[in-house]
């Protein structure tokens, strides 16, 4: 498992290499100019971690994107090569890397990488979690009001119009109760940044399992709370998802059940 996590951290560094740095937005004005730029820069990056994930695990399962449906058993890589795609091509330095291990429906290695930062999360199934080789602990705090929580939205929300109305209502309750609410994709780092305190807690609403696989097992083995928006423990196919340490799980749970129970308008 360990040789297994240092080929993949190393596989998200040198895929992120091949990245050029973007200091401006690329100017596409329609959806097959911004598909053939993204395609452009996630198709060889995509190549080097299919390269080098199948030495590690010859024949394994691959998934670019995915939401809800893994297989039963067995092992398959969850990759995201330009994991915040969107942020990369307008020039914004919040993208990353992100590879998970995916067993028997469940994340059991991760490696994430962000070239701007120059930072890398590692995480092993019952091994503990990682930034730059040392060990990471989620957030301290207590006080919900001085609490940075993080949030975000599954791709293609459109298609989960119940997702959009939970987050707006979740959204309304959380700001007079924590001291920020930001978004700071990607998902999985963001994620991952629960796991070292760097963000307090993030919440999602929908379907989202591409996304959040590998930075749960950050901050579960790092030793937040990982649970759906009911306080479950949380699964690829789950409606919503809350990571925070376990001084403000409970508290940040409660507001997001308000969410879902209040009506709209």
């Amino acid at each position: 498992m360990s040789d297994t996590l240092t080929l993949m951290a190393r596989a998200a560094q040198d895929a992120a290499a091949l990245l050029p740095r973007r200091t401006g937005p690329h100017g596409f004005d329609s959806w097959p100019a911004f598909k053939a730029a993204f395609d452009a820069v996630d198709r060889p990056t995509t190549a080097l971690l299919r390269e080098r994930l199948e030495i590690a695990l010859p024949g394994t399962a691959w998934a670019e994107e995915i939401d809800t449906d893994l297989p039963p058993g067995g092992e398959q890589w969850v990759v995201d090569a330009v994991d915040g795609a969107v942020q990369y091509l307008q020039g914004l330095p919040q993208w990353s890397v992100s590879i998970a291990l995916v067993r028997e429906g469940r994340p059991v290695l991760a490696a994430l990488h962000s070239a701007v930062l120059g930072h890398t999360y590692t995480a092993a199934l019952g091994g503990g979690a990682f930034l730059d080789g040392a060990p990471i602990t989620p957030s301290g705090k207590t006080d919900l009001s001085l609490a940075l929580v993080a949030t975000s939205q599954p791709p293609f929300v459109g298609r989960q119009p119940g997702a959009v109305a939970d987050a707006g209502r979740a959204l309304s309750l959380l700001l007079p109760a924590v001291g920020a609410v930001r978004n700071l994709g990607p998902t999985s780092w963001q994620l991952a940044d629960v796991g070292s305190g760097r963000i307090d807690a993030f919440y999602e609403y929908g379907r989202d399992a591409g996304n959040l696989l590998a930075g749960s097992l950050v901050a579960s083995e790092a030793g937040a709370l990982v649970t759906d928006i009911n306080g479950r423990p949380w699964h690829p196919a789950s409606p919503g998802f809350l990571a925070a340490p376990p001084a403000l799980h409970g508290r940040i749970l409660s507001l997001l059940a308000t969410a879902r129970t209040t009506p709209a308008g």
